[in-house]
């Protein structure tokens, strides 16, 4: 299966808390639900779009705790990722949790380089992540994401769960670009390995 990354984030790169205010409060944080004023149907069309690739979840275990207080609860009737995260099968790395209640989740308690990696292995399409900033700045530092799709939101915090620290140098490669009519940038870039260097000419 192909790594994917789908990450809301800010123009700053914070990757907290972007449903609501009370979603997330670690450190002190009090900006949360930065995303609802620019939904809008491109928004809904891209995250739709990729979503439809998927065969799996991989999640972190603090969005996954997130996730099951709410997806369980939502008609897939009118929302076709309720029906996704719900019967699909969904991974959890953990050292802390040991069950789970939301149907179809298996908790990975081993090394997180080996356990992705075979999960890699396995056929399919897409094994998504979706949020996880702790665990994707995890698995970017070990290589092992293929496709990061960021929703890039037109707002500037200064604080939060920054995505970009302590990660390793990672090439990508633009796939695909469109901004939504409330100014989100909707970017696919493939990972390409380590990043290219050069060196401008002295005048």
């Amino acid at each position: 299966m192909k790594l994917t990354v789908t990450m809301f984030i800010t123009l700053d790169g914070v990757a907290q808390a972007p449903g609501a205010r009370q979603e997330d409060r670690e450190n002190g944080f009090e900006l949360g639900g930065w995303l609802v004023p620019h939904l809008d149907e491109d928004f809904n069309e891209a995250t739709e779009r990729w979503a439809s690739t998927v065969d799996a979840f991989l999640l972190g275990r603090k969005t996954y705790q997130i996730m099951e207080t709410y997806w369980p609860h939502v008609d897939p009737e009118t929302d076709t990722m309720s029906d996704q995260l719900n019967n699909l099968r969904k991974y959890v790395p953990t050292r802390t949790l040991t069950e789970a209640s939301w149907a179809n989740t298996t908790l990975l308690t081993g090394d997180l380089v080996a356990e992705v990696t075979k999960l890699k292995e396995l056929p399919g399409r897409d094994l998504q992540v979706h949020g996880s900033p702790t665990l994707v700045q995890q698995l970017l530092r070990a290589r092992l994401v293929d496709e990061l799709r960021l929703l890039v939101f037109p707002v500037v915090l200064g604080t939060g769960k920054n995505m970009w620290h302590d990660i390793a140098p990672t090439g990508l490669r633009l796939a695909e670009s469109k901004a939504s009519s409330t100014g989100v940038m909707l970017q696919v870039y493939q990972v390409a390995g380590e990043p290219l260097t050069g060196a401008l000419d002295p005048a």
